[in-house]
């Protein structure tokens, strides 16, 4: 099984994909933007894009990398990924699913001001790359393609957690304070 963690930049999908996978026995996570960066350092600037899921080829090197590591791994694989484009998203997922590929996707959700709040918790200026996306991404997400949508506002990364587990009915670890 793979478990999609999607959401605009500041929604919680990292921290909650390593979550998961910590209480989650014979899990592993594959983070698809290691790709862009490779194909970032690899290809000669005038080919360069501002955003590397928009290269064909990162879509397709996730998307032969999640067939390949599904077809040889009995764990579960979590990806914590915005895609917030349908066709991008469908590039990859869609053509999984369509090799009968067990997909759940989970849309992690919050108001522009608490995504913001979070970005500068870590870091990131109020006019970073990823604070400068969350409109389109919210946008974007709003579509059925991404349908399960879940409110992380007043949850922890814990509870967010439980509610995946509890949507796949798989079981989880116990929590550790």
């Amino acid at each position: 099984m793979i478990i999609w963690v999607n959401g605009a930049f500041g929604s919680g999908k990292t921290s909650v994909a390593y979550e998961l996978h910590r209480r989650l026995p014979q899990s592993f996570v594959f983070d698809p933007e290691n790709t862009g960066y490779y194909l970032r350092e690899n290809i000669p600037h005038v080919m360069s894009k501002i955003d590397f899921q928009d290269y064909t080829l990162w879509r397709e090197i996730n998307y032969q990398m999640l067939k390949y590591i599904d077809s040889e791994y009995r764990g579960t694989v979590i990806v914590p990924m915005t895609v917030d484009d349908p066709i991008y998203f469908m590039e990859i997922v869609g053509r999984l699913r369509e090799e009968g590929i067990l997909i759940s996707q989970f849309t992690l959700r919050a108001s522009r001001e608490t995504l913001l709040t979070r970005l500068r918790s870590r870091g990131e200026e109020g006019n970073s790359w990823a604070a400068q996306q969350i409109d389109r991404c919210v946008e974007g997400l709003n579509h059925e393609v991404f349908h399960y949508h879940l409110d992380t506002e007043l949850l922890s990364i814990e509870d967010v957690v439980e509610c995946i587990a509890s949507q796949l009915d798989i079981t989880l670890l116990p929590r550790t304070s």
